[in-house]
């Protein structure tokens, strides 16, 4: 009996372990997805810039600036349509008014009036509804330039955010390298100080230089985790996720060229861009003034309902119709001066943008010039470190071997070694810096675009 009760029991509870289970799966399988979606699994740079533009928050603030504005748009053009209104009143008079007729005192009116009206407008001439839709046009285009703008800026941030990072890597393996190389000497000088060949100087020497090492690993491998993490943010990546970036050193290299004899074009940027419908839309603004001039036009038409009665319960028993309709003309004919101020003002900030454009256009061409000048010269120091490291590489591989055999000094091999990785560091500081300032020339010609 009791074996039989236990069995019932245990049946039980699986069965409710099973629907638990049912009911969890869906949610936890949509969890899965959802991180499964915010995790990158091929970091090239091309696919982690498209990943910002998905998924950085400054854009999707932009977007939604962008709806926020189509919004607007249309609310402000939904004053062309016509406008329907509906009023209802209900009223108790405790006292009736009193009117003097042929000499007597009279009370008019009765204890309770009610009414319902209905009233329908329609503009016909009146400036802010045209301002509206002679301008939404130009202020969907500005919504739009500022999103464009906001990505070219991540596109460039996060570019330069990429190349810092594999930067620090390839400098972290460098020094890597850096430590085998120094371990294997540091062995070779505790056996020849054993050997009692050199004294216990060349031992403690490469003691020190692994030391430093260590400390310039570790240096290293702390700011690659602040780099990181700056990629993440500017990405908009899980803080909790890692992304292992993916490159190609050689493809990275044939990267590098840029054609320098290209010409700036000022439309091609799009601070330009958003400059020239600023100034269409100050254009507007100068009308939208000297349109104050002109009346407003309406049209307009109204029914109501009256119900008048003494008797509160039987007020609604008759009617008392009453509907016109009309047209309405608001001529403002002198406010101080005020509009004539307004269009003065609106003129002086058309000549403003005017002035801004032509400055506008000497930065243009400062930022390039500035540009493909660091262009050029990281290129070149690129070249230069290129040879360097092929020359301090033979070097120390003959040092090394000189010292083994008793020809050169340990103070010799370490000089060596440095040498080796500091034209190593420098050779991909130089590469990196290239790729950052074509970056810098790409986007001061306008050649970066989303």
């Amino acid at each position: 009996m009791d074996s039989s009760v236990s069995g019932v029991t245990g049946k039980v509870s699986a069965i409710k372990k099973l629907w638990l289970i049912i009911l969890l799966l869906p949610g936890f399988l949509s969890a899965q997805q959802g991180s499964n979606d915010s995790i990158l699994q091929n970091a090239t740079l091309e696919n982690v810039v498209r990943y910002a533009m998905q998924r950085n928050p400054a854009l999707k603030n932009a977007l939604l600036d962008q709806e926020i504005t189509e919004a607007i748009i249309k609310s402000k053009l939904a004053d062309w349509y016509p406008q329907l209104n509906f009023n209802y009143t209900l009223q108790h008079n405790f006292q009736l008014p009193t009117a003097n007729f042929n000499g007597q005192f009279i009370n008019i009116g009765l204890q309770n009036t009610s009414g319902a009206q209905f009233g329908l407008t329609q503009n016909v001439f009146n400036r802010e509804v045209l301002l509206a839709s002679r301008t939404a046009r130009d202020v969907r285009l500005q919504s739009q330039q500022n999103t464009t703008n906001q990505k070219i800026n991540i596109a460039v941030l996060v570019s330069k955010a990429f190349y810092d990072v594999l930067l620090t890597a390839q400098q972290l393996r460098v020094t890597e390298e850096d430590i085998n190389r120094i371990d294997l000497s540091l062995k070779d000088a505790f056996y020849r100080y054993q050997s009692g060949i050199t004294d216990k100087t060349d031992y403690k020497r490469a003691t020190i230089t692994l030391n430093n090492a260590n400390a310039q690993k570790k240096n290293g491998e702390e700011s690659l985790k602040a780099k990181y993490a700056y990629l993440k943010e500017l990405m908009g990546y899980p803080a909790a996720q890692d992304v292992e970036l993916q490159y190609d050193t050689a493809q990275l290299e044939k990267e590098i060229y840029i054609d320098t004899l290209q010409t700036i074009t000022y439309n091609n940027r799009i601070e330009f861009q958003l400059l020239q419908t600023q100034k269409n839309l100050l254009q507007y603004n100068l009308k939208y003034n000297q349109w104050s001039f002109l009346p407003d036009v309406s049209l307009f038409g109204n029914y109501s309902l009256n119900y008048l009665n003494d008797n509160f319960s039987k007020i609604y028993n008759k009617s008392f119709p009453n509907s016109y309709a009309g047209l309405l003309l608001g001529i403002p004919i002198f406010q101080g001066g005020k509009r004539v101020q307004q269009v003065r003002q609106a003129r002086f900030q058309l000549l403003q943008v005017d002035n801004t454009i032509l400055d506008l256009q000497n930065k243009f061409n400062t930022a390039y010039v500035q540009a493909l000048a660091a262009y050029k010269s990281n290129f070149y120091n690129y070249q230069s470190q290129q040879e360097n490291v092929a020359l301090a590489k033979e070097v120390y591989d003959i040092i090394q071997l000189q010292y083994r055999s008793g020809i050169k000094t340990y103070l010799e091999v370490i000089n060596a070694e440095t040498d080796l990785r500091t034209s190593q560091i420098n050779f991909y500081n130089a590469l990196y810096q290239v790729l950052s300032s074509k970056i810098e020339v790409q986007q001061s010609l306008g050649n970066i675009r989303y």
